[in-house]
Formats: structure tokens, C-alpha cells, sequence
């Protein structure tokens, strides 16, 4: 869903901002109810953390689905702001951690014993789960997650503002450049693709035919594709063709349905919104090709149920999760396609969507099984953090990308190491 929803957000690295509050003493105040009662069941009380999606109606969905649940007293934190991450992992340096959380699989939370393995309540149904999403939760043959929702994100473009500039749909990164400079008026901008440019940045990779690590987890990015990719960037970011700045950021579909711009990076979340503001004149297409062996590219971000395993109530926890995201389809099904489109990660679910069955969220949903990248469970925060570095000094700044990934490999080696020796 909105803001915050795929593992590509500008973020801190988690456990080192998390240690520094903690040291600082600050916990987990972190919005909503964060108390250990409040809930209508009977019993163990339970905690669940969420980030605040920008979706009207989430919060009183997720409060009413755990309202309903019997066995257990359920509160919601609903966390607001753009720090979620670090106030969850404040949190759970801490007595007020959650027992449920909302995150993305990374293996550094297995390693840790942060998240407990949900086999148990998963493999009675893992046939119903979409194989990528089981595969990027999966550590020795062990399940750490359920995911929730699945979040294609790819561009949006305003039909009839290519059509008057007679640009066709770009298919390369050359070809988007040249696009924002034709699209580009006194009134309009060509593009947008967030105010900092890191929603895209594992689209830069992919689309060049790399990959972040390859399948012996070793460096996979650093490559004369991706250093060109990153130049044209550098390119585009200082056109004056792009958006930045923009009242609201990427995953909000605001700059691209007030005609603001004529191409924005966007979720699958935000095509209800802009197809009730701009109707048949929306279309999509996947980040473009980067290079010669380039290939089209779309991020699949989503949000995964873990349970804390360092929490004095993981069976019941587990229970829970075990209630409302494994045999409450009515709720997932509700929870996917109400608030904004989600692609169901479960198959039967799926195949009743028949809201993404036709037109542009069909289209969707195609880009999504043709062209999508799911999470790699060991690209882990501090990874992330120091792909951003890369965006932050080559695109944003103008340095040498070459030096930029030099940085950017050594702090992924140390990881990579603490990781797997």
C-alpha cells in the first residue's frame, strides 16, 4: 500500500537508528494504542504494529478485523510519520515490543531470532501461496512469514499528454529521457519518480540485466550497465524535466492526477484513485531497459505478518496470525482489494479478484507475473541503506558512480560476512 510499502523506501538503517534510540532511552510512544489490552477477546492480550497506510479506511479495517477475534485481546499501534522502521526496532529492543508486526523478510531478523518460524500454521497451505512470496520468506526450509499484500510498482503516464507530444511509451532508459524533455512544458513536468529518486534504484539494477546479489549471495550490481544506468539518472535528475519537490511523494497519485506531471512511479495501490480522477486516460508500463542486455523491470514490494519470537506470547501470537492470515479469506480478500488494488499472494484469493481481472489493472497484474522482482531475504537493511548512499552521491550529487558503488560494495561485504561468514 502507500507510503512506506516496499523495501526501497529512503531508509535509516533500521537496527542502527533502533540502537540509537534506544540508547536515548526513547521506546515505543510511537502513535495509537500501544497498551497491552484494549481488544474484545478473552485472555492473552496482544500487540500488533502497523505503519500507517495513506489508504482512507486501513485503520478502522485492521482494528475491526482483530476485534472480531475471539481468543485473544488485540490492539493495533498504528504507527504515523516516515520513521516506521526505526520505532518498530526501538520497540523491539524493548518490554512494550509488539507480539505481531508488519515488515518485509529480511534474513538478518532470522539470524537474530527476532521472528519466530511459522511452518506450521504455512505449510498446510503453502501450495495456495504464490511460490516467489514463500521462496523470499524461506531460510533452511523454515517460514518466517505471511505475506499480506503483493505491491507491483511500475510508471503511470497520462495518455493524451503523450499523444499531443507524439511520444510512444518508452521501452529504454534513453527513450524516457527523451520522453521527460518532450513531455516537459512551462506547466507540466516529463517525469516523476519520487523526490529522491531510491524508489527506483533496484529498477536501475534490474533493468540492466544485474541483479543485487547473485544466488551465491555474493555482489551482483556493480556492473558497467548499472554505472551507465546511474549516469543517465544524473542526467534526468538535473534536466529540468522532473518533478521534485512535489507536495506529495511517489506513492501518492496526487502529482500525476493533477496534471502536475506526465509520467510518475506509482503502486498498484494508487490505480482506483487515478482511474476515478483520470479515466481511460491512464496507462502503464515497467521501468525501461538500461543497456544493451537490458530487460523491463517492475519492483513487487507488498508487506509480510511476522511474529515476535522474543515476545512472552509467540503461541498465541502465532494463533492469531494463524486466524486472520491463513483462514479468514474474507478479510484478506477485503484487506487486498478495498483499499486500493493488492495483488491477493494467495492463488484462490487471486482468482476471485475480479476487480484485477480486466482492463488496466489486468494489465497490472501481467506486468507484475512477466516482469516483477520479489524481496531477496538477504538484501537487508543496512544493504538497502547503502544503495541509497549510491543514488544520494552519483544521482543526486553528481559524484562518480564508479566510487559511489566502491562505497556501497564494502559496507554490503561486511554484511554479507555477519551474514554468512
Amino acid at each position: 500500500m502507500s507510503a512506506m510499502s516496499n523495501s526501497n523506501w529512503s531508509r535509516r538503517s533500521i537496527f542502527r537508528a533502533a540502537a540509537g534510540m534506544a540508547a536515548a532511552g526513547t521506546l515505543a510512544a510511537c502513535g495509537g494504542n500501544n497498551g497491552r489490552g484494549g481488544g474484545s477477546g478473552s485472555g492473552t492480550n496482544l500487540v500488533q504494529y502497523f505503519h500507517a497506510y495513506g489508504e482512507a479506511g486501513t485503520e478502522q479495517a485492521i482494528k475491526r478485523y482483530a476485534k472480531a477475534y475471539s481468543k485473544a485481546n488485540v490492539s493495533t499501534t498504528w504507527i504515523t510519520g516516515t520513521n516506521f522502521e526505526a520505532k518498530l526496532f526501538s520497540s523491539l529492543l524493548t518490554k512494550q515490543a509488539p507480539d505481531v508486526f508488519e515488515f518485509h523478510p529480511q534474513l538478518q531478523l532470522i539470524k537474530s531470532g527476532q521472528v519466530a518460524d511459522l511452518s506450521d500454521i504455512i505449510d498446510p497451505v503453502k501450495s495456495d501461496f504464490n511460490p516467489a512470496d514463500i521462496n523470499s520468506h524461506t531460510v533452511d526450509g523454515k517460514v518466517y512469514g505471511v505475506r499480506m499484500i503483493d505491491d507491483p510498482q511500475f510508471f503511470y503516464y497520462r495518455k493524451s499528454m503523450l499523444e499531443k507530444a507524439k511520444v510512444e511509451v518508452p521501452t529504454t532508459l534513453d527513450e524516457l529521457l527523451e520522453a521527460a524533455a518532450k513531455l516537459t512544458t512551462d506547466k507540466v513536468k516529463g517525469i516523476n519518480l519520487g523526490n529522491d529518486f531510491t524508489p527506483v534504484q533496484g529498477n536501475v539494477i534490474w533493468s540492466a540485466g544485474a541483479d543485487t546479489l547473485d544466488a551465491n549471495n555474493q555482489i551482483a550490481y556493480h556492473t558497467d550497465a548499472v554505472v551507465q544506468g546511474l549516469k543517465q539518472l544524473r542526467q534526468l535528475f538535473t534536466s529540468g524535466h522532473v518533478l521534485l519537490d512535489a507536495p506529495t511523494d511517489w506513492w501518492d497519485p496526487s502529482s500525476l492526477n493533477q496534471g502536475l506531471c506526465a509520467i510518475q512511479w506509482g503502486g498498484l495501490w494508487s490505480m482506483p484513485a487515478m482511474q476515478k480522477a483520470l479515466g481511460d486516460d491512464l496507462g502503464i508500463f515497467p521501468f525501461p531497459k538500461v543497456g544493451d542486455n537490458g530487460k523491463f523491470s517492475v519492483t513487487n514490494g507488498g508487506w509480510s505478518m511476522f511474529v515476535n519470537a522474543k515476545g512472552e506470547n509467540v503461541e498465541a501470537a502465532k494463533a492469531y496470525v494463524k486466524w486472520l492470515w491463513i483462514e479468514q479469506k474474507k478479510y484478506q480478500e477485503d484487506w487486498a482489494l478495498s483499499y486500493g488494488f493488492h495483488i491477493p499472494p494467495r492463488s484462490s484469493i487471486a482468482a476471485q479478484a475480479t476487480k484485477l481481472k480486466s482492463g488496466l489493472p489486468a494489465e497490472a497484474v501481467k506486468l507484475f507475473t512477466d516482469y516483477g522482482h520479489f524481496d531477496n531475504i538477504a538484501w537487508d537493511q543496512t544493504m538497502i541503506t547503502a544503495l541509497n548512499d549510491v543514488i544520494a552521491s552519483s544521482v543526486r550529487k553528481g559524484g562518480d558512480p564508479e566510487a559511489a558503488l566502491d562505497a556501497c560494495d564494502k559496507k554490503v561485504d561486511v554484511e554479507l560476512k555477519k551474514l554468512f561468514g
